[in-house]
Order: structure tokens, then sequence, then C-alpha cells
């Protein structure tokens, strides 16, 4: 190639990046030496790269970073006065400086490369005295610069601790950001080597101050919980910032492991004290299950509407304080501890149901048919019909009739002028005990009127009836304390008589009536029977179940002592294979619903019991002491309980097969066993919803885990399943739950689908489903022949419609954050009852379904004034959302305004539409006491 050939290359290959605006530099026009590559050489090729990597710098960049390097070079000189003016400058600069979001501001970028030199002129004035206030001003500098050095280990706190006296938010948010992140760092490796972090705490403690008072609460909540420190946050939260540190401090609870989730709720509780926050307070007291706390919150609190309005909090949540506790807690006013009196009985409870119901215009009694629709299944049954006259239909017929009208006080079945047509003549039997308890459903919560109407069967001939009459007054009693205290007055001297179904029916009244009140009485009453060898199974595992229901979460010791000694006493053949044994380790494990570590010590001592029933006992335990929690490993714990394949042991009386377990082992003269004692597994998969219910991503895993169990369980798991889906998702009907229910209805397995159709109910209980109704009435057409089936298919109508889709069975409460102990001890009774269908709901032990009743309780929103009466007021009622963030995000969307009381589903959440009334808590949901805003004027 010639020279000019060459020449021509070059000058071509310049004037086209010459000419590009896109260019960071130009391309030299001086002709190139051959063996180039493109007309560059590599040298310049580097020299390119190294430019387009470092573009050009504007004028005022370019001033900047002179300026900065001279005063870098100022600290180098001999006369020390500069020194200070150029560490001043420097501090301005960097303080001063700004940036987009993604970029090193350019003070910092620029006095990277003196980083260490200045590093070496901090450590010569070290040698210097008199320097000392300068060389801890640099140390401000060079702790801000470390920022931007990767090589640096944790140099930014190094320096900074150097100057404990300094308020490091001088130099802004993200560099006390930075600080915290290092803080954390640094004092994990203390602790692991021992050392001491008192530095790092003081430091702590003024970087916390700064992050409330810069919208970075979760910064600060984060760094205090770093440092175990997090009552620290108490003193330093005022009116501005409270409520979003205990918004975020009460959200992290479920992903934070003991103790830290206590410690968590106790300090949010004591902040929310502080701040005079009474019923946030309240439903933190409610959640730590502490009772001391409910009582201090009561008694501190100086306002009569909220001191009610906490009253109404406990009363809702099923939660008894002795009326000394509220005297106690107010002034000798008369009107005023009535009033207080009357929330904490939930004495008017059925007094604001009925009125609710009468403004939704939901007073007028329903039928069976009402909720049957006979005429819409698809292939209407003989058995279906009203004039077929069946024991079981109107057994069915008369739990429909209770659920349907429940709470009421009235319907168009039992409570008729002409008794002689009263479905409780209708019924044989064991019918009629669970027609004449339904009378007590009707009346749900109105003690006064419910004993003027069951009063009569007091008195009649039939055992069955005048049993069913005591189970009914549990049954109404439940939820509500009558000054009178009727329940124990009837039903205690049954309880000691000798008539077994007149005595049962007394025990488990007593149980519904006075759930959750830890009654020392109820105690005397019945835990003779518990240990009592000489009475039957039945009578000794139903007092242990009252017990459980009464002393639920209390870790009574008397109880469980007693239920554990008789595991150890009562003969082996008398608990394997009977049907009321369950029960009584479920009164056990009621003792400890989420008590968690507290049930270590008796789970120990089942360990060492030799006996088939502890095992499952140990489990029914351990999935209710951590029951709502979502504790991972216990979940974890159930699925490995669910994955063993128990075989039946060779009856052979000389050898044992290997890996044969203890309980599976025959006595000589017993009938050999025909399937595995596996009931535990059974517990351990409803275990598995009852620990992943109420938190979200839980449920969902839990959802999953369900459908591989369907698939590859045992039939004792498969058959558990369906009632697990309708415990984790009780009043809460999502297309996906129940229509998988729908397809397990169908099963093969007949257990199977009673189960899935009893948990299709619980699914929609009180929802008024119109796709679950659809397809219950299908259900009602395909199993008509099958007379158990079709039962339950009722039953599950019954509780679609639940007190006319006014109630719900859901435990948890209060923008879901706390669930009811005493409700879900109800919903994992009838469960466990449902595991042996057959042998107790489907035979003559139909009356187990009543023990529910705990866990009805109205879904709706009831606005009264500080008198107690009700008042109209509009409110805004959307689905959930859960935000946090700057300013008051909306808590609700997709919201539609309405005038209370309304009612309320599962994911929504109301709030006030208007500022014209104050509510006395910020937790809009079953009765809210509201008060006129002296400051609204309308438009």
């Amino acid at each position: 190639m010639s020279k000019d050939t060459e020449m021509q290359d070059s000058n071509n290959n310049s004037g086209d990046t010459n000419g590009s605006t896109n260019a960071p530099n130009t391309v030299s026009d001086k002709p190139q030496k051959k063996g180039t590559t493109n007309g560059t050489t590599a040298a310049d090729g580097k020299s390119k790269k190294k430019a387009t990597d470092e573009p050009e710098l504007s004028e005022e960049d370019l001033a900047l970073k002179t300026d900065l390097e001279m005063l870098v070079e100022r600290l180098k000189e001999i006369d020390t006065s500069l020194y200070q003016p150029a560490i001043d400058q420097l501090g301005t600069h960097i303080r001063t400086s700004t940036s987009s979001m993604t970029a090193v501001p350019k003070p910092l970028k620029f006095l990277r490369p003196h980083y260490q030199s200045l590093q070496t002129v901090y450590d010569d004035w070290q040698k210097q005295p008199d320097l000392a206030t300068v060389r801890g001003n640099l140390g401000d500098v060079l702790s801000v610069l470390a920022m931007t050095y990767a090589d640096s280990k944790r140099d930014c706190l190094r320096y900074r601790l150097a100057r404990p006296d300094e308020d490091p938010g001088t130099w802004g948010h993200e560099y006390v950001r930075h600080l915290a992140t290092e803080i954390g760092e640094e004092r994990a490796d203390r602790i692991e080597k021992e050392q001491d972090t008192a530095d790092l705490l003081a430091l702590a403690s003024k970087l916390v101050p700064f992050f409330l008072s810069h919208n970075a609460e979760a910064d600060a909540v984060d760094l205090v919980l770093e440092m175990e420190a997090v009552d620290m946050l108490v003193e330093f939260v005022d009116e501005n910032t409270w409520s979003k540190v205990c918004l975020y401090m009460t959200n992290c609870v479920s992903l934070l492991a003991p103790p830290d989730d206590v410690i968590f709720l106790e300090t949010a509780h004591r902040i929310y004290r502080k701040q005079r926050q009474w019923p946030s307070a309240m439903l933190l007291a409610i959640r730590l299950d502490q009772e001391s706390l409910m009582r201090e919150t009561l008694t501190e609190c100086d306002r009569p509407d909220t001191k009610k309005q906490l009253a109404f909090m406990l009363a809702q949540q099923g939660i008894w304080l002795h009326d000394d506790d509220a005297d106690e807690s107010i002034d000798n006013d008369d009107e005023e501890t009535t009033a207080l009196t009357e929330a904490l009985r939930n004495a008017r409870l059925s007094e604001y149901f009925k009125a609710a119901t009468t403004d939704l215009s939901l007073a007028d009694p329903r039928t069976t048919e009402d909720i049957y629709k006979s005429h819409l299944e698809p292939s209407r049954s003989v058995f279906s019909t009203g004039g077929v006259d069946s024991a079981k239909q109107n057994l069915a017929a008369t739990f429909v009739n209770g659920f349907v009208n429940a709470g009421y006080g009235t319907d168009k079945m039992i409570l008729v002028d002409d008794e002689r047509s009263s479905f409780v003549y209708k019924n044989k039997d064991a019918g009629q005990a669970s027609a004449t308890a339904s009378i007590g459903l009707l009346s749900l919560w109105d003690v006064d009127n419910g004993l003027s109407l069951i009063d009569k069967y007091f008195y009649a001939e039939d055992e069955h009836i005048k049993a069913g009459a005591l189970l009914g007054v549990g049954v109404m009693n439940n939820g509500v304390h009558h000054e009178g205290d009727p329940a124990i007055a009837l039903l205690s001297e049954e309880a000691a008589g000798s008539n077994p179904k007149l005595r049962t029916s007394a025990i488990i009244g007593l149980g519904l009536a006075y759930a959750g009140s830890n009654r020392q009485d109820i105690q005397d009453l019945l835990l003779e029977l518990v240990g009592d060898t000489d009475v039957s199974m039945e009578v000794s595992s139903l007092a242990a179940l009252s017990l459980g229901l009464v002393f639920v979460g209390s870790c009574n010791g008397d109880v469980a002592s007693a239920v554990l000694q008789t595991l150890m006493e009562r003969d082996e053949k008398q608990l394997v294979g009977d049907k009321w044994a369950p029960f009584m380790v479920l009164g056990l494990a009621l003792l400890f619903v989420g008590k968690q570590e507290e049930a270590d010590a008796a789970i120990e001592t089942l360990k060492a019991i030799e006996n088939p029933l502890a095992k499952h006992a140990e489990v029914l335990l351990d999935m209710l002491a951590y029951a709502g929690t979502g504790n991972v490993l216990k979940v974890q714990r159930m699925l490995h309980l669910t994955a063993e394949h128990l075989t039946v042991p060779e009856p052979a009386a000389d050898e044992n097969a290997d890996g044969a377990m203890e309980e599976d082992d025959a006595q000589p003269d017993t009938p050999a066993p025909t399937e595995p004692d596996n009931l535990f597994q059974a517990f351990a998969t409803i275990g598995i919803a009852a620990i992943a219910m109420g938190e979200d991503i839980g449920t969902e895993m839990a959802l999953r885990q369900f459908g591989h169990l369907m698939h590859y369980g045992d039939p004792i798991i498969r058959k558990a399943v369906p009632l697990a889906l309708g415990l984790l998702s009780a009043s809460n009907p999502q297309m996906k739950v129940f229509e998988t229910l729908s397809r397990y209805s169908h099963d093969a397995d007949l257990d199977v689908a009673v189960n899935a159709i009893f948990a299709m109910g619980l699914v929609g209980a009180g929802t008024n489903n119109a796709r679950l109704a659809q397809l219950l009435r299908s259900l009602a057409s395909y199993y008509a022949k099958e007379p158990n089936t079709l039962f339950v298919v009722r039953l599950a109508q019954g509780l679609l419609h639940l007190g006319k889709g006014t109630m719900s069975l859901n435990p948890f409460h209060f923008d879901r954050s706390i669930f009811s102990k005493t409700a879900l001890a109800g919903l994992v009774t009838v469960l466990i009852a449902f595991l042996d269908a057959k042998r107790t709901v489907l035979a003559d032990a139909h009356w187990l379904l009543f023990l529910m009743t705990p866990a009805l309780r109205p879904r709706m929103l009831i606005t009264v004034d500080e008198k107690g009466d009700a008042v109209p007021v509009t409110v805004r009622v959307g689905q959930a959302v859960d935000s946090f963030g700057p300013g008051k995000p909306r808590k609700i969307t997709g919201w539609v305004t309405q005038t209370t009381p309304v009612l309320l589903n599962y994911e929504h959440r109301a709030e006030l539409a208007t500022d014209e009334y104050l509510p006395a808590t910020n937790v809009l949901e079953g009765v809210v006491i509201v008060k006129k805003n002296p400051n609204y004027f309308e438009d």
C-alpha cells in the first residue's frame, strides 16, 4: 500500500470520528504507521479506552477537582494554621454536594484517590497533641470518604468512634445508613470474639433519633434489633413517629424468632401506652396473652368511652376479667361501673345483633326449604322432599334450622305455638337431645329469653329431651357472662349425678358456658371425674374436654397433671380404639393453645408414658401450642410425621418383625389390629393448617402440601386433608379451596367425601356464597341415596347460611391480627370428631356439632354512642391493604360507601368515610363506640 493511500484512509477515518456527535474524544490527523489495525496503534487504543472511561470534565467540575486537590495539599504543608480552614472547606463541599440517586457525589469521587494520603496525614498528626482537635475533624472527613473506598474494613465506623461526641447526622442520610450497616457488622464480630460493645450502643443511640426524624422508622427499628436494644425506642418515639414505628414492629413479628417477637410486641405495647393509644395497646396485650398487661391497660385508660371500647374488645375475644378488676379500674361512679361491667360481660351483644339484623331486613325466620332450594337441584330426589318423614332427614333439618336462625330467637320449626308440632318430637332418641339443644343456638347470647323458652323441657320425662335442655343452656350462655350465673346453677347438680346421658350433657354444657373463663369452681366440679377410673371413658374424656375449654391457653397445672395421671393409670384396652379417648388428650392440648415453649414440659412427660395414646397427645399438644404462629420448623415436623408409612405388625406371639412400632404390639387376648394406630398422622395433617393459618405465605405453602398428601398419603391422612383445608380457610371462600374440596367430595373413599363436604360448609360458613350453594345442591342430588352423606350435605348448607349470612367461624379477629383461643378450640374439637365420623357425628354423638358455638361471632360492624345506643355512620368498606410509607397511605382499596351496620367479609376492612364522628378505636370491627367531632363542619 502506498503512502498516499495510507494518508487517504487515515484522513477518512479521522473525518468519520470527528463527525460523530457522540464521540468522547477525537483521533489524531497524523498518518498512521503500517501494521496498525483500523488505523490505530495498540497504545492509542488503550489511550482511547481510558479516555472513554473518563469523560472530559466540565469547567465547573474541573474547578471543583482543582480546589479539592489544593485543599488536600494544604493539609500536607508545614503551616498548621491552614489545616482547620482546609478541613472546614472539605466538609462544606461534601455536605453541600448534590447528585442523582445512583451517582456518587462528586466531592467524594474526586477525593477518593487522595484517601490513603489523607489517612497518612491523620496518622502523622497523632504524634502532635496540639493537633488533636484538628485531627478529629479530619477523622470526620475520612469517615465519610471511607463509604466510597471498597478496600476499607469498617474505617467509616472506626473514624466515627474516635469522635463519640459529634453528631453523625450532620453528614447526611446516606452516611448514617452506611454507618448503621457497619455498626451491625462490627457488633456481630465483637460478640463472636466476646468483646465489649458499649461504644457501638452509644453511637447507635445517636443514629436512632436521626432516623426517626427523617421518615426512616424502619431503619431505626432494624438498627435497635441488631443491637438487641429494642427498648431504647420507647424514649425516642414521639407523637409524630409512634404510628409508623409500631406498625412496622407489629408487621415484623411474624418474621422474627423467639424471643425477639415477644420483645417487639412488648416494646410496641409500651409505646402505645406512652402515647395514650389504649385500644392499640389492648390489642397487643391480647396478642401477648398477658392478663396483667390487659388489666394495666384498662386501669390506665382515663377516658370512659375508650375504656368501654376496651371492654368490648375483651368481650369479643372471649376473655373474662373479674368484676372487681373492672370496679377498681374506674372511679366509684355507679353509671360508669355498670356500663363497663355490662360491656365486659358482653351483656348487650344479643341486643346489638338483633338490631343490626333488623336494620338489614333479616329478622324474619328462614325455613329449611329456603336453604335447600330443592326445586333447583339437578335431579330432585325423593329423600330431599319435605314429604318424607325420615329420622335422618329431620335431624339434618334440626341442625340447619339452628344454624340459619342462630341468635335470632325465632324460627318456624322448634319454637312454635303448638308444642306437638315442634320438631323436637319429630326426632328420635339422641336426635331429640340435639333438637332441644338447638333452642340454645336459636337463643344464642340472649340468656333471659332463652331460659324462658327452654325451661319447660327440664321437666320432660324423656331423658334425651332433658339432656338436650342441659346442653342448650350451655350453648346459649357461650360468649356472654350473665350476672345471675344460671349455667352452673342448672348444670352442676346433673354433672355430679348418676345418669350418664344427663351427666355428659351437663359436663359439655358447663364447658361451653364458661369457655375461656378459668373458673375455679368448674375445676373443682369436674377435675375428679377426669381421674376417676370407675366412671366411663366417655364421662372422663368429656370432663377433660370441658376443662380444656374452660382453661384454654392457661397452662393449668392441676388439669394437666390429672389428664397425664389418667393416661398412665387407665387400662390400655380402655384407651386404644375408644372413640372418646382422643377428646381426653384434646382437653390436655387445649390447656396450651398458643403457649409455644411453655408446652415443652408436658410434651416431655408424654414421651415417657408407655401408652399408644401418648403419641397422639404429643402431636396434638405440639400443634395447638404453636397454632397461628406460622412456625416453619413445626410445620416441617408435622410434614415428617405425615410422611411415615406405618404397617400392621404380624400377630405372631414369638417373633417381632424388625421396625415394628411399640404401639402396634398386639395383646394375646385381643383381636389382631386391622390397621395401624396412626391417628397422630391425622392430627399432624390438621396441625399443618392450625400452625400456618393467619399467615398468607404459610397458608399458600400449606395448600400445596395438602395436594401432595392427598396423592401420596395413607387413608387416615387423606381423610384429614379436607378438614385441614376447612380450618385453614374457615369463612373465607377462596375459589381454589372450595373447588378442590368439591373434587374431593366425589372421592371413592366415602369418609374423604363426607369430610370434604363438611369442610365446604366451614369454608363458606356465614357467607351465602352462591357458587358453594350451587355445588352443595348438586351434591344433595348426587348423594340422594346415601343418608349419612346427605346428612352432612345438609349440615354444610346450613353452615353456608349461618345466621342468614351474618356470622363467621373464622377464629381471627381485629384485622386478622389475633386469633381467639376459644374459637380455635371449638373448631378443632369438631374436626377431631369428624376423623371418626361414623362413630360420632353420624351415629349418636351429633351433638358434638354444638361445640362449634365458641367460634360463632357476628361478622359485622356496629357503631354506638357513649351510652351504647346504635348510631348510623357512613363508612367505606373495601379490600384490606397493608401499606407502609410516607404520609397517610390508604388502608383499603376498591371500597364501597355504606351506612352502619355493615357486614365485613374475611378480607374486608372498614374506615370512616367522613370526619363527622371520631371512633374510639382505629380497628373498626364488631361494636365500635363513636362520638361527634366538635371540629367538624359540613361543606
